[in-house]
């Protein structure tokens, strides 16, 4: 067991104890992924078999390289065996198996985000609903919140309180949408990204001999990232640990980031709750940057009140002080930052990849994009179209789901009229009518064309019996074919190579060699399946390409370019030189950020998370002056600035930016005896017995010192407030002016007061005074 002589003093106590509940607390840079690794290799070498042993990430990339280094350190066979992979990869295999349990067939297909947001504008439209109101990807954030809550279409509905929140955002009718949507996914036997959870937890629920079953299965559970955890995976967690309580948890509360997707912060803050005989082990040597951001991380994360304590520090150099550089205008900060990695790189002889630019929200690469390009300066936006998404893939990958599932209704969409049939969409419509109707799947109607025609003539059912035999053609055979062979068959009888190669355009070229690439990566799948004595089929495959997540999807060989990404991509990851840009107000932190304490420490972890991505060196920079929504807008510097400890940080101009204004709002208090209203958030009654109450709103007393008929307070002119002005309302005191909308006289302003928090005024009837 040399290996344990790899590890510092506090990550050998952490792997050696492998018995009973751990808290692993993490510190940016401190060795996590060694300690997990390092953890279940140990485990291992105490004869504890793999398959008894359950390790849970959040990218399958983290599972391919800590099973990489388990096969170092063990057997190769032994960390081929474990049970190791992202929650959804993890629990849709456990769903495959026990599929018929819940009412699905094995081969359900799995609905990405663009399906499901496809599918509800198809339910939006059938109901004769307004689409500006009923968004789709709103109306899918609603329904994800909701199943995240382990909240079903039934159970929503039924729900008078959900119903009241729909009724207030003018949605009253997304209970009717949900069920449809549930009904129309389990016709089309899919389940989406959210359901892999709902439907574990269901199960679990619904069936104990099944969840006693594998509870005796995984003995020794592991889980990655803990803190980004929701509150469905919580709850698989802790089921399957309940009997015997080995469970190790590993994470960091300082960066707790996702809460808009539904992590919950209190699952590892409350961890000493569910398990009260845990051990704690704080992982707090940052071996990944200096000395001096290391120190201006914490001085910054100190300020929040949420947080398990623990010093991090490190023995690494000092470093240089971290620089920050005011520009005049959003426009001379991107080319500053530009000009500064091009000298940056030809003194010290760097590499592109050695430098990365952080922000807030995508909107903000442009002006960035345009400055390196402007140098030549070669760059790649991280997170941008995957290559999964793009039309000639996703048509492919279409033929491929049929293959498996006849029934995904969104796949024979998709593919029904591609390439040409002529198939129109007024035939489409009377097959999914008729799905519908029958409650039944699109295929089964197809299928039964000869017997009930539906109004549709026999010209059309001709060119759809065709269709249907295509793809019964491809069914018979994946029992045969691995998946490179199945694949190339698909690809080639369907006619998508051969339109895409007749296209001899640029843009045709490119399509058809993403094609190509695509089976490439389908080759490539089979080999390695065959070597790791792993299933080759197409559905295996299908499911591989269906659970990648976002740091799985780059494709781009081309490594040597500078990294432009948001700072919520950016987790995970390390860069040697380090440009984090728009450090304002209303920017970073967000202007929607700023309301409540809550919302207000996640983006002070998110400015930990930014600051501890960089290994040597940092530069923070802030403008003058911004445009915004096509107004000029003059922010002020970020508070998070000020925040760090002023021995660490190089200013890079003569004057200290003024950070006054926003200490109120800084120093909100979690006592209930203040002021805060909380933006809405997903409220409903608990549907599983355990659950915890959600997003209780803080109560707090008003402001006693009600000014409504006081006859020296006169109201300004509404036509003369200002975005960024300060004004006194009679009730609600005094407050900033974040956003104006809308035209006259119908002008909205939304104010954050410092009394009563945000409210929005129509400013004609609002009678504010300007105060500053």
């Amino acid at each position: 067991m040399e290996y344990l002589n790899e590890l510092n003093q506090v990550q050998r106590e952490a792997v050696e104890n492998i018995n009973g509940a751990s808290l692993v607390i993490a510190g940016a840079g401190s060795g996590k992924t060694r300690v997990l690794t390092y953890r279940i290799a140990h485990l291992l070498n105490q004869n504890i078999p793999a398959y008894s042993i359950l390790a849970l990430t959040f990218t399958n990339k983290a599972a391919r390289e800590m099973k990489e280094r388990i096969g170092k350190l063990v057997d190769q066979q032994q960390s081929q065996s474990l049970w190791m992979g992202t929650f959804h990869s993890i629990f849709s295999k456990i769903l495959r198996y026990e599929s018929e349990h819940l009412g699905f067939d094995s081969n359900f297909t799995i609905y990405d985000t663009q399906d499901s947001r496809n599918l509800l504008r198809a339910i939006i439209r059938e109901m004769q609903l307004d689409d500006k109101v009923y968004k789709a990807n709103e109306v899918l954030n609603r329904i994800s919140s909701a199943k995240n809550n382990l909240v079903t279409a039934n159970a929503y509905a039924q729900n008078s309180n959900i119903q009241k929140i729909d009724a207030s955002n003018r949605r009253p009718l997304i209970f009717e949408i949900y069920k449809k949507y549930s009904q129309r996914c389990r016709q089309a036997n899919a389940m989406d990204f959210d359901d892999l959870l709902l439907q574990t937890n269901i199960l679990f629920k619904t069936k104990p001999e099944i969840l006693s079953k594998y509870q005796d299965k995984f003995r020794y559970l592991l889980v990655d990232e803990y803190q980004d955890t929701n509150y469905s995976q919580y709850l698989i967690v802790k089921k399957l640990a309940e009997n015997h309580k080995n469970v190790c948890v590993v994470g960091d509360d300082a960066q707790s980031i996702y809460s808009f997707r539904g992590a919950k912060i209190e699952n590892i803050l409350n961890f000493k709750n569910d398990y009260p005989n845990y051990k704690l082990y704080k992982l707090e040597q940052n071996y990944r940057s200096t000395q001096n951001i290391v120190n201006a991380a914490n001085s910054v994360i100190l300020k929040n009140r949420e947080q398990i304590k623990k010093e991090s520090f490190s023995e690494n150099e000092e470093g240089a002080k971290i620089k920050v550089v005011k520009a005049i205008t959003d426009h001379e900060e991107g080319y500053i930052v530009a000009n500064a990695i091009f000298e940056e790189r030809m003194r010290e002889h760097l590499q592109y990849q050695d430098f990365a630019i952080l922000y807030r929200t995508n909107a903000q690469s442009r002006i960035f994009e345009e400055s390196l390009r402007k140098l030549n300066l070669p760059y790649k936006i991280y997170g941008g179209l995957s290559f999964y998404q793009r039309k000639e893939i996703k048509d492919l990958l279409s033929y491929f789901r049929l293959t498996v599932n006849p029934n995904d209704e969104e796949a024979i969409k998709r593919v029904i009229n591609y390439p040409k049939r002529g198939i129109g969409a007024t035939t489409i419509t009377k097959l999914q009518d008729a799905a519908t109707q029958n409650e039944c799947s699109m295929w089964d109607v197809i299928c039964g064309l000869n017997q009930r025609p539906y109004g549709i003539n026999s010209g059309t059912i001709s060119k759809l019996m065709r269709f249907a035999t295509l793809i019964t053609d491809f069914q018979k055979r994946q029992d045969i074919d691995s998946a490179i062979d199945l694949a190339n068959h698909v690809a080639k009888t369907a006619g998508i190579v051969q339109e895409l190669y007749n296209d001899r355009s640029p843009e045709g070229v490119s399509r058809h060699e993403n094609i190509q690439e695509l089976l490439n990566g389908i080759q490539e799948f089979t080999q390695n399946s065959l070597e790791e004595g792993k299933e080759l089929q197409l559905a295996n495959y299908l499911e591989d390409v269906a659970l990648l997540t976002d740091q799985d999807k780059d494709k781009d060989e081309d490594r040597n370019k500078i990294t432009l990404m948001t700072i919520h991509s950016a987790k995970g990851l390390e860069f040697p030189h380090l440009h984090i840009v728009g450090l304002e107000e209303d920017l970073f932190p967000s202007q929607m950020a700023t309301t409540t304490p809550q919302d207000l420490e996640e983006e002070r972890r998110l400015f930990y998370v930014a600051l501890t991505r960089a290994e040597t060196k940092v530069t923070l920079s802030f403008a003058k002056s911004r445009y915004k929504w096509g107004n000029v807008s003059y922010p002020r510097p970020s508070r998070f600035i000020s925040e760090i400890d002023e021995k660490f940080v190089d200013l890079q101009f003569d004057t200290e930016p003024d950070f006054s204004g926003f200490r109120d709002a800084n120093q909100l208090s979690r006592s209930d005896s203040e002021v805060v209203n909380q933006p809405k958030k997903f409220e409903t009654k608990q549907s599983f017995s355990s659950k915890p109450k959600l997003n209780q709103p803080i109560t707090r007393n008003r402001n006693s010192n009600n000014q409504d008929n006081d006859p020296n307070f006169i109201p300004t002119n509404p036509e003369l407030i200002q975005s960024g002005m300060i004004v006194e309302h009679q009730r609600f005191g005094k407050g900033k002016v974040l956003q104006m909308e809308g035209n006259k006289p119908n002008i909205k302003a939304t104010v954050f007061f410092q009394n009563v928090g945000q409210k929005q005024l129509l400013l004609k009837f609002a009678k504010l005074k300007i105060v500053g």
